[in-house]
């Protein structure tokens, strides 16, 4: 147990010399040293998740989440021993502001692959669907981009069929005048096959030499550019055959699936915000835990034992001065008031 208390001694940055002399401040920063390791821990294990989607192996995962679990730790671990009770509620909470929001940034981000780890459940089947609708953007992609191509040579089919159509009804139109004008129903209403039906009859005969030309052309234009579409239509259906099919299972995209569930689930978007305000405090806590506090032995003696070195600084920067200026008085006056000019600027740094 004395061992578990030392190092979250340790762990909250305290002078383990000083805090034991004060045995009524050793519950607070063991609770202070906890939080900080704790807070590193959750780094630690938040990094390597998220690195573990990203190199997909254990060990790089393992390392690089450890190095980011031991800076996060050092981070905090600094800002709560760098922080010093005065007694002044307004200079140590403007002294703190600071930490604070570093605090608040760094437990967004430990926050953001836990929860990522969290909402698994919920995250792949939203991967599975960007999955799908990116594949369709990049299908619509292939096909706008053939699409000019195979609707012009749709519409040169059907300007072909066209006409084929309408020489058709031409043929037709002559061919039912002559022979109404071969019964007697139309024409010259007289039943008979003279000069005014053998007319008609070539001229129909005529349009239908036209269309069998006609036809015999057009079809073969009109294969053509079957061929064509078929040709593009092969092309396009290769490119599609060629698309990159990886799923999508990186920190970004599972990142993204996230946002997307949280915006369509009130119940997600609420287990978000819990979630990183519990981090938030989590990772603020030690530096609030100091502020709120009073001032305490621990406090006194390192201020003490702080102002002692201070104390220890002036004397020496005195004694040293003083020698100096001693030396000096054996100099000619030029020297000695350079060397007064440059001990002045020293002691003023």
């Amino acid at each position: 147990m004395q061992k578990l208390t030392s190092f979250f001694w340790f762990c909250s940055g305290a002078e383990v010399s000083l805090l034991k002399k004060c045995p009524t401040e050793t519950s607070k920063y063991v609770s202070i040293g906890a939080t900080v390791f704790f807070t590193g821990l959750f780094a630690a294990l938040a990094a390597g998740y998220s690195l573990y989607t990203v190199f997909d192996n254990a060990l790089t995962a393992i390392f690089f989440g450890m190095l980011w679990g031991l800076m996060i730790f050092n981070l905090d671990r600094y800002i709560v021993s760098s922080l010093r009770k005065a007694g002044r509620a307004g200079k140590e909470l403007l002294m703190a502001t600071p930490r604070i929001v570093l605090a608040v940034l760094i437990s967004i981000v430990i926050a953001k692959p836990l929860e990522l780890k969290i909402f698994e459940k919920e995250i792949n089947p939203e991967l599975v669907l960007m999955e799908q609708e990116k594949f369709a953007q990049q299908e619509g992609q292939i096909n706008l981009k053939y699409e000019p191509s195979q609707d012009s040579l749709k519409n040169e089919i059907t300007i072909l069929k066209g006409e084929i159509e309408k020489q058709t009804l031409k043929r037709d139109e002559l061919a039912r005048i002559a022979q109404e004008e071969a019964d007697g129903t139309g024409g010259s209403r007289k039943r008979n096959l003279g000069p005014i039906y053998k007319v008609k009859k070539a001229d129909a005969d005529k349009a239908e030499q036209e269309l069998r030309l006609l036809s015999e052309q057009n079809n073969q234009l009109i294969a053509q550019l079957q061929r064509q579409i078929e040709k593009n239509s092969e092309l396009m259906q290769k490119e599609i055959a060629s698309l990159d099919r990886s799923r999508i299972n990186g920190p970004a995209a599972r990142m993204e699936a996230l946002n997307r569930i949280t915006k369509e689930s009130s119940a997600i978007w609420l287990a978000h915000w819990f979630i990183m305000l519990l981090f938030i405090a989590l990772e603020t806590s030690p530096v609030f835990v100091k502020l709120v506090s009073s001032r305490g032995p621990y406090d006194n003696l390192l201020k003490m034992e702080e102002h002692g070195f201070y104390a220890n600084e002036v004397e020496f920067l005195a004694k040293t001065n003083s020698e100096v200026k001693e030396r000096s008085s054996n100099l000619g006056s030029t020297e000695a008031e350079f060397v007064n000019d440059r001990l002045n600027q020293i002691l003023s740094k």
